[in-house]
């Protein structure tokens, strides 16, 4: 499936209201916003707090696992077809992005599509050291009893210091989302929050099915549970 672009002729001026996000794909988004912010707070100001930073934490898996459903069973612009590209692909768009030249393109572009991958992987690494992590106080995660302390300790370091590389990875998503605001004045936040994008040309509406994502979210829901039980 190739990516939809703006087409470049002058016989195409008539803007366009397009369905862009479904509805699950933008309450996963705002969802994981505000859990991740739980964590982060939470798990720097401990103490008392880490059994929220705990809870946040089981939050995002479910999240996580939903929303890697969801990339092949969710709305057009949702799926990973449609927006993870190949070596080239990218290396172009990079070629592009340095001249200033891109083309505007009406769901994730090649760059940005890799980096919600790159984020998600960041958050399924973070959550799933936390589950095996402690802080030789009083906090132990839920599976920490299955491996040993050497094994504990080793997974709470890359949990400390995956952190960061996560937050570098929201700082960039920030920046870029910046940068297409002021230097290409595309509002990339509006339609995460409407589902609605002003498009030139013909494109598909990208709908979800609500009751799929339903199940699909109380499926992670109950492999979460089971393994945190």
């Amino acid at each position: 499936m190739k990516p939809v672009r703006q087409p470049q002729s002058l016989d195409d001026r008539q803007s366009q209201s397009v369905k862009v996000w479904d509805l699950p794909t933008r309450m996963f988004h705002w969802a994981l916003v505000a859990l991740v912010i739980v964590s982060f707070v939470t798990g720097n100001l401990g103490g008392n707090l880490m059994q929220y930073h705990m809870w946040s934490g089981y939050g995002i898996l479910v999240l996580i696992l939903f929303r890697l459903a969801w990339g092949f069973a969710g709305g057009r612009q949702s799926r990973f077809v449609s927006f993870l590209r190949g070596p080239a692909a990218v290396a172009r768009y990079a070629a592009e992005f340095m001249k200033g030249k891109t083309a505007p393109y009406l769901g994730h572009n090649p760059l940005g599509g890799w980096s919600i991958i790159a984020m998600l992987l960041a958050l399924l690494v973070q959550v799933g050291t936390g589950l095996f992590a402690n802080d030789d106080i009083l906090t132990e995660g839920p599976l920490y009893p299955l491996v040993s302390k050497n094994v504990s300790d080793w997974l709470t370091d890359i949990h400390q210091v995956n952190r960061i590389a996560l937050a570098s990875l929201v700082a960039i998503h920030l920046l870029a989302v910046f940068y297409h605001l002021v230097f290409k004045k595309e509002n990339l936040l509006k339609p995460m929050i409407t589902g609605v994008k002003q498009w030139h040309g013909q494109a598909d509406a990208s709908t979800g099915n609500p009751w799929l994502a339903i199940i699909l979210a109380g499926l992670a829901a109950g492999v979460v549970y089971m393994i945190i039980s």
